[in-house]
Parts: structure tokens; sequence; C-alpha cells
């Protein structure tokens, strides 16, 4: 039997109730646009709406109903909400009595989201964006590690505009003491990952010490990437996104887009596989795969590969990201399929979601 991560982990909850990929890179790497056929693993919808903005048709699938659910209530909002509501219902801004709000897009939901956010009231009154493990997890690390390690003033001073030079030297000299790294390589170990922000299953195929790797991108993504307009670092350090600092899909210049577009867009509740089959008229553009080949072994990968080019059209690209456990091209495609090295690795040193360690584009050649 195929290696899939579909028969040991849960989907049953909301792991991550944001998408922590970057979608800039993302959209720069896949080209999306009117005309072009986009498969997207939806996550929370982030990034599939991100893909929409640019004129695209998408399809995002899942294997969690509850990911599904998390994308079909930002595609309400988008429908009925003004842009200050939509920020204010999903919990970037305050916002009194969302539950009021959630009863007037109720109706757009399907049957299984309905039902879904009939058992998570919370969820919808605390602001959904906030709902994850995931995000329970950066919660956890906010509001009980970083306390002991620096102080507020230092905390805020981290998110502060600064030169490249000063960011740099911000953190080797204030930010990079010894209470850091030693915080930073418990917290982020495989034994707190595994039980209190991603499942278990996923380090299946993980090798070495899992926090030395993470702590190393974090020196990246707080010395090299500006901090102030890093939406990913900036909710991790305050619990919330800032104006200065949204997700791409929440972007004042993409909501217009993404309200006119969403007609495009697909879900689907089921393997991304199963999703290019099904969706298969006229082929397929772009694959945003997040970082599903490090859940599966080798040999799953380059099956799933396989089975994703079956549908794509000359010129497709896929993207992908490895965060712990290295996936690239599988060598029984690379007549058919180039890595397009040059690109994946400018890209990937702009990436503000920096606890990745790679992000691999790939081209389907004629």
């Amino acid at each position: 039997m195929e290696d899939r991560i579909a028969n040991r982990a849960r989907f049953d909850l909301i792991r991550y109730a944001n998408c922590w990929e970057d979608a800039d890179i993302l959209c720069e790497a896949l080209q999306p646009a009117p005309g072009k056929r986009m498969l997207s693993i939806a996550s929370s919808g982030d990034n599939a709406l991100a893909l929409l903005a640019e004129g695209a048709e998408v399809v995002a699938a899942d294997l969690s109903p509850a990911q599904l659910a998390c994308t079909e209530l930002r595609c309400a909002g988008f429908r009925h909400l003004t842009r200050d509501d939509l920020l204010g219902f999903l919990g970037v801004r305050p916002m009194p009595n969302r539950q009021a709000v959630y009863e007037t897009l109720r109706n757009d939901l399907s049957p299984a989201a309905q039902a879904f956010w009939a058992e998570h009231g919370a969820a919808i009154e605390a602001g959904c964006i906030h709902a994850g493990k995931f995000e329970a997890y950066f919660r956890l690390f906010r509001t009980r590690v970083l306390p002991w390690i620096h102080s507020r003033r230092t905390r805020a001073e981290l998110l502060a505009p600064k030169s490249a030079d000063a960011q740099r030297s911000f953190y080797r000299a204030r930010w990079n003491n010894l209470r850091w790294r030693a915080c930073f390589k418990l917290f982020f170990s495989r034994a707190m990952m595994g039980r209190f922000g991603r499942d278990p299953e996923f380090f299946r195929y993980v090798e070495g010490r899992v926090s030395d790797r993470i702590l190393d991108r974090a020196r990246h993504g707080l010395s090299e990437i500006p901090t102030r307009s890093n939406p990913y670092l900036t909710y991790i350090f305050t619990g919330t996104f800032a104006e200065q600092a949204l997700p791409r899909y929440l972007r004042a210049e993409h909501f217009e887009a993404i309200r006119d577009g969403l007609d495009r867009l697909r879900l689907h509740h089921g393997p991304v596989d199963e999703a290019a089959e099904r969706y298969a008229d006229g082929g397929w553009d772009g694959f945003n795969l997040s970082d599903i080949f490090e859940y599966v072994n080798e040999a799953a990968t380059a099956s799933l590969y396989g089975r994703l080019l079956t549908h794509a059209n000359a010129g497709a690209r896929l993207a992908y990201w490895n965060m712990l456990a290295p996936r690239r091209r599988p060598p029984a495609h690379a007549q058919r399929v180039r890595s397009l090295d040059t690109l994946s690795e400018r890209l990937f040193l702009r990436d503000k979601a920096f606890f990745y360690s790679a992000f691999v584009v790939d081209e389907v050649q004629p």
C-alpha cells in the first residue's frame, strides 16, 4: 500500500487557521494570470485566494473538512463584507459580536461548513484566524516563553522599522542571547512541536535535530528579512497581523479582485491528485503543493508527483516547500521536468515564512 498521510494523521481539527507559507513568492513562482488554471492545497484558503486575485481559475483541495470550512468562511466574508469588516470578523482587528456577523454569512456556506462552525462558535467569536492548533502553539510561545527571554520594549523594537544593517546589528547584539537560543531549542524541539503544534506523523521522515535547523532559519528571518512588514513574524510576536504586515490575500489592493473572482474558485474535499484528475479539463498550469511531499516517503512522493504530471500542461510549474525533510523533483521525472534552481533560491532568500528549509520550483517541459 502506498504511504499516504491521510492514513496516519488527524484531519478533523483546524490545524492551521492561517496559511504559514509566503504567497508573494508563490505567486511569483507560479505566475497565475487570466486563462491559467491553478491547483492548490487549500489549507485555510489564504494562498488559494492570493492565486485567485491574479485572475486565474483555482481548485483548492484538502484532506481536512476543517481547513475547507476555514476557506469557505473567508470566501463568504469576501463576498458579503466590506474590507474593514472582513478584517474585524476574521480577527485581524477588534470586532464586537462576531457571531452576529457570522449569521449573515452562514447561508453562503455548504452544509458541511455550516455543521462545522455550529460546533465551533467560540472560534467564530474569537476570530477564526486564531482558531488553529498551530496558532495556539505560537500563542504559548508568545505569552509564556518570550517574556522570559526579552522585555516588552526589546520585543517591540524587533518589529520597529530599521535599515538592513541596523536589523542585523540588533539581532546580533540585542536579540541573540543565551536565553533565546536555549528556550528556542527547547520549545521548537521535535517533542514540543509534535505535542503542541504539528501532528507527530508530520515528522516521520525527518532526520537530525529539528530545533537546530529551525533556529538557523529564525536567524535568517530576524536578521535578513525586513521584520516590520513580515506578517508571519508579526503574528508570532503580537498575536495578530498589522496593516503594514498583512498576508497577501488581505491587502487592500487585492480585495476587489478576490471578491470579483470567487466564482472561479472550486473546493475539493480529498487528496490533491484526486482533484487534479476530477477537474482535469483544460489541464493545469500551476500547482501550489504546500509541503505535502515531506509527509510521505520518497517512493510515495515520486508516485504522487507523477499522477499530478499526468494532467499538467507544457510549461506548468510546481511549487512546494521543504520544512524538515528534503524533497525535490523525483529522478524518475527528470526528463519531463526541469528544476528551476536559480529562481527557487532567489525566491527562498525572500521567503517571509522563514522557518522553511527550502522552496522548490519545477517546470514541465514541452
